[in-house]
């Protein structure tokens, strides 16, 4: 059987100076390969629970892994090389860096990590080679890639963000609200490009929305009312 994507016990998150638990999550799985929807109210602790998966953000108690590692037997600076060599991240605001190309902002991942850079080598493909690739597969033109990303327009960015958090083959892709600023057309063609991307390496996902009329297209719709107990308060 294959290692759990992501795999949380007892998770506790409580804030410095708070009464109560912000989240408190029992148990949470999310399997290798699969795609999983994730919903709930504004306040409820998607984002945060994301930032804990990603190591951003450490718990009050409890242990997250991800593919087979315990987060928290990590340093900080540990889980950031963690992150960077397993995790791709698409933000919901984008978070490119607007003085940068769309291709440098698409390889940043890859200038950072080594083990990205070597599963592209294993596949026979350069970044360079990667870049491309994954340009034409959503539906990126090549003249756009030189342009920076301040220049581009907002599903152009979104593409640009996916590419970015694809590119190297990351066995966990975490999508945070990345189709809140698009019509439903370009969600749903969005929606086949990432899904599409994430099959062909065998990469899970987790995707948070708010909008219920994209559950249908994932393998399991979660809500986090459902697995959490906690007093809320979290974002």
């Amino acid at each position: 059987m294959s290692e759990a994507a992501v795999a949380v016990r007892d998770l506790r998150l409580r804030w410095p100076g708070a009464g109560a638990d912000c989240l408190a999550i029992d148990r949470f799985e999310l399997g290798a390969g699969e795609r999983v929807f994730l919903q709930g109210p504004s306040g409820s602790g998607k984002s945060t629970l994301l930032a804990l998966i990603g190591g951003v953000l450490a718990p009050t108690a409890g242990c997250i892994s991800v593919a087979g590692q315990a987060l928290g037997t990590l340093s900080s600076s540990a889980r950031d090389r963690f992150r960077a060599d397993h995790i791709g991240f698409i933000f919901q605001l984008f978070n490119l860096l607007p003085y940068l190309s769309a291709r440098d902002n698409i390889l940043l991942p890859c200038r950072f990590s080594a083990a990205r850079r070597e599963r592209l080598q294993r596949a026979g493909r350069t970044p360079d080679e990667e870049v491309l690739r994954l340009a034409a597969h959503l539906d990126l033109p090549p003249e756009l890639l030189a342009r920076r990303a301040s220049e581009l327009s907002v599903g152009q960015q979104q593409r640009v963000a996916a590419a970015r958090a694809l590119i190297g083959g990351p066995g966990l892709v975490v999508a945070d609200e990345p189709t809140s600023a698009l019509d439903a057309d370009r969600q749903a063609a969005f929606l086949d490009l990432l899904q599409g991307e994430c099959a062909a390496s065998g990469a899970a996902l987790l995707f948070v929305s708010h909008d219920p009329r994209l559950a249908a297209r994932f393998d399991r719709v979660l809500n986090l009312a459902d697995i959490s107990h906690a007093a809320g308060g979290a974002s």
